[in-house]
């Protein structure tokens, strides 16, 4: 039986629930979630650090904190997984992670168990969905990952793959901002790639409201000269930093 590597809510159990899409194109719309654990990349500012930062990780996180892999990990069947997410009822699903993409070939077998389902998958840029999985997404979330990550370029970066997720018209392209320096690499990479500008939105980095509202001030001045688009974290405001939602 294929098994799905998920990461674990605040019960233990796996991480799969429905809520509002907080980010990106999607905002506001309800829908299904599932968070899948590992992940090639390691941003210090990361809010899921749970899905990868496991004791032994050496790997740099602002938080300090590493996680037990025992208790922030659990393995399911495909079978079961979609049956945990169809039993919300929701018409739309997010997979998202960690990087969602490792697990490529489990997430192709659990979506055509749910063929009626729209599908985001939320991705680093960093590797592309095989074609059996390739045909079931109707939306990429495209978060490549710019220096203030932590992440060297090299590694979070790849031309190729940026290049393959600007040529398709289902991605879009989200850039974590801390800094208004931050948008130099943004305009380098879309103009190195060719990446239309109504398919960018600038998010501001933060896990706290008061965060997230001071670099807003600041953001949307510069989605008015540049023409992207600004993207709140609607989950934060209305639950916290906090799994499950």
């Amino acid at each position: 039986m294929t098994q799905l590597i998920l990461a674990t809510d605040d019960t233990g159990g796996p991480e799969i629930f429905a809520s509002v899409q907080g980010e990106g194109p999607s905002a506001g719309m309800p829908v299904a979630f599932v968070r899948l654990s590992r992940c090639n990349l390691a941003c210090v500012w990361c809010d899921t650090a749970y899905t990868w930062h496991f004791e032994g990780d050496n790997r740099p996180h602002r938080g300090g904190a590493t996680f037990e892999r025992k208790a922030n990990q659990i393995t399911l069947d495909v079978a079961d997984v979609a049956e945990r997410i169809a039993a919300f009822g929701q018409k739309r699903l997010v997979i998202t992670g960690g990087e969602p993409l490792m697990q490529a070939g489990p997430l192709a077998e659990m979506l055509e168990a749910l063929p009626d389902m729209t599908v985001e998958v939320e991705t680093n840029s960093t590797t592309k969905a095989p074609p059996r999985l390739d045909i079931r997404i109707d939306q990429y979330n495209v978060s490549p990952k710019l220096a203030h990550s932590g992440n060297p370029a090299e590694l979070a970066l790849i031309p190729e793959r940026l290049d393959f997720y600007a040529l398709d018209p289902r991605a879009c392209f989200k850039f974590v901002i801390a800094d208004p320096v931050d948008l130099n690499e943004v305009i380098d990479l879309q103009r190195r790639h060719a990446i239309p500008p109504a398919r960018i939105f600038l998010m501001p980095e933060g896990t706290d409201s008061a965060t997230l509202r001071a670099r807003m001030d600041w953001l949307v001045p510069l989605c008015l000269d540049h023409g992207y688009r600004l993207s709140d974290r609607l989950h934060i405001h209305l639950f916290g930093d906090t799994r499950g939602t």
